[in-house]
């Protein structure tokens, strides 16, 4: 098992990427906080990684609230002494063209994609600082790549993501903490759930494998990335999308 007794926290795990990312880790033999604020789908994800024989402890955090955060992080320093990995994966979305685009919805997404991310990130790097080791794996999107039509704030978080990372490998290589970003494409997930079907078909045909991404299927990538068999990968910014930029 390649995670085998790293503790890894896991944000935006109740559903869709997440869950799968907790649930693989839990496979490969880490003790994960599932971290969401879906009280009732973080329990059905706990409950799907202790099925497998994992461990895993649910927390209902608002990644926008310090001490939330600060909080979980005491739990799981109280119960196993560390904190190996961080993927940071709570995200929305909150479309609009620029015209149309309230500040509230603006703000919305930068609190949650952006400034939670840098939250969630501070409150464990002086823990991975001490450790001398750490992965943290933060969740961009083809669109923080590329941009996209309709999505000022979210591609704002998505580029803003990758550069957080960047600066963190830079920082924290030294202590051996490996920071790396993971850009996921087109993927089958609940929010496709009210898209119509002639628009999944769409986005199929752009992929150069003609399909979406299964979320199991990013789940391997963060599950290696966090693996001691990337041992010298830092500061990558690694696209998962079927070959739909090309």
């Amino acid at each position: 098992m390649r995670l085998k007794d790293k503790v890894a926290i896991v944000t935006g795990a109740a559903k869709g990427i997440g869950a799968a990312t907790a649930v693989k880790f839990g496979k490969e033999g880490a003790k994960v906080a599932v971290c969401d604020i879906d009280m009732e789908s973080i329990e059905k994800t706990v409950n799907a990684i202790k099925e497998i024989g994992g461990e895993a402890i649910g927390f209902k955090v608002d990644i926008t609230q310090k001490e939330e955060i600060e909080k979980m992080v005491k739990t799981l320093m109280d119960k196993y002494g560390k904190i190996d990995v961080l993927i940071n994966n709570a995200g929305i979305i909150s479309d609009a063209q620029l015209y149309k685009m309230t500040d509230d919805q603006f703000d919305k997404v930068i609190n949650i994609n952006l400034k939670g991310t840098y939250l969630c990130t501070k409150a464990i790097v002086s823990i991975m600082r001490e450790q001398g080791h750490g992965s943290i794996i933060n969740a961009s999107s083809i669109v923080g790549l590329y941009g996209n039509f309709g999505q000022t704030n979210y591609a704002a978080t998505k580029f803003g993501v990758i550069g957080m990372a960047k600066c963190w490998a830079k920082e924290l290589g030294r202590k051996g903490i490996r920071v790396n970003v993971v850009c996921p494409g087109f993927v089958k997930t609940s929010i496709l759930a009210p898209m119509p079907k002639n628009v999944i078909e769409s986005m199929e045909k752009k992929t150069v494998l003609g399909r979406l991404a299964e979320p199991e299927e990013l789940a391997n990538v963060y599950a290696f990335l966090a693996s001691d068999e990337a041992s010298y990968i830092t500061g990558a910014v690694i696209e998962v999308g079927g070959g739909v930029t090309l």
